[in-house]
């Protein structure tokens, strides 16, 4: 499988997997687009998803590894059906690790923060999850986060709810105080983003330090580091409730009710909102460089072959749009690549052939 330049491989341990494979495919395509949305493409350039059948429903024990160019193991029940794959997070929040360094051990606190956080953003972004749900699910899980009697701050204290929830409360506020210092145009997924660009996928073992030094200065605010000395060593408490009262959001229990006449309502939206071009659009950069993967005829006396790196959709203000040259059409795996990186425009550009126009 590809989405957009990165190629998936998908392995099915033994033969005891009755689920049909097109719901296989179509559950790993919608983790995998969710956390491109989010990141600006997929973080590694390939990834083996290993999956182990059991018996009975649902999708279990996730795990991410840095070894063999990424690789990511999960095990799915025979009879999982198409609702719990359209409604699982799990795969998602495995292939967000894909996107940050590999830390010291002491720093895990921060790879399954990001994770827990950025999955359901990522959903959302990509049309597979509601912002109220992702809201509900914050106010009432967010709590496990805060520290308790006993706790030593962020890189001493391994307990299940500050290794996961007290992770995911620093990118919230981290999330939040970028954007108010940037009057709302960067959030944390630039930051994010920056450190993938500067080459910090799992892959690499990197100092956490460095990877918040290049956040940072990737937005232009003096944040992660900050936030950082100030959680490492020190059980910082978060007044959650002013936080949902200033971002608008209210819950009764049940669900959730959003106040827009909020302090913080636009930084809440701007989280969940999927940037509909690249920064750097206004300024008219060419976004994308597609060169045409085999030239003909004369083409030959100047060009040489392209290297498909550019066989990928780009988000514009109106649409993912995707294209191809020529004689590329009738290359299944061109279309397909174009395809799997979720074109909704495809510009087809042609030479005159006028023995073709009909």
């Amino acid at each position: 499988m590809l989405i957009g330049n990165a190629r998936i491989d998908i392995r099915i341990e033994g033969s005891t997997l009755r689920i049909p494979t097109k719901d296989i495919f179509r559950w790993v395509k919608s983790a995998a687009e969710s956390v491109a949305a989010y990141y600006g493409r997929f973080p590694v350039p390939q990834v083996l998803i290993r999956i182990t059948p059991f018996e009975g429903t649902g999708i279990r024990d996730g795990m991410t590894f840095g070894d063999r160019g990424g690789r990511i193991t999960i095990r799915v029940g025979n009879e999982t059906s198409p609702s719990e794959f359209a409604s699982d997070w799990m795969l998602t929040h495995e292939m967000v690790h894909l996107a940050f360094p590999s830390v010291d051990e002491k720093h895990h606190w921060i790879e399954e923060g990001i994770a827990t956080y950025v999955e359901p953003i990522a959903r959302i972004r990509a049309g597979n999850l509601k912002a109220e749900q992702m809201w509900f699910d914050l106010v009432r899980d967010m709590p496990q986060g805060l520290p308790q009697a006993g706790d030593r701050g962020l890189d001493h204290t391994h307990t299940w709810g500050r290794t996961y929830w007290g992770g995911a409360l620093f990118c919230l506020l981290a999330d939040v105080e970028i954007r108010r210092q940037t009057n709302n145009e960067k959030g944390l997924e630039h930051a994010l983003r920056g450190i993938l660009d500067a080459g910090g996928d799992i892959r690499k073992e990197w100092n956490l330090e460095d990877a918040l030094r290049i956040g940072d200065r990737t937005v232009g605010a003096n944040v992660l580091e900050p936030l950082y000395t100030r959680m490492k060593d020190n059980p910082v408490n978060v007044d959650l409730g002013s936080l949902w009262a200033q971002l608008g959001v209210q819950s009764d229990g049940a669900g959730v009710r959003f106040n827009d006449n909020a302090t913080l309502a636009a930084v809440r939206r701007a989280i969940t909102t999927r940037e509909s071009a690249p920064p750097q659009d206004p300024t008219g950069q060419l976004k994308n460089h597609h060169r045409k993967l085999v030239p003909t005829y004369t083409e030959r006396l100047v060009w040489g072959n392209g290297d498909g790196r550019g066989l990928e959709a780009v988000p514009t203000s109106a649409g993912r749009v995707g294209g191809l040259i020529c004689w590329e059409h009738w290359m299944p795996l061109a279309r397909m690549a174009m395809h799997n990186s979720g074109e909704h425009i495809h510009v087809a550009v042609w030479s005159t052939v006028h023995e073709l126009h009909h």
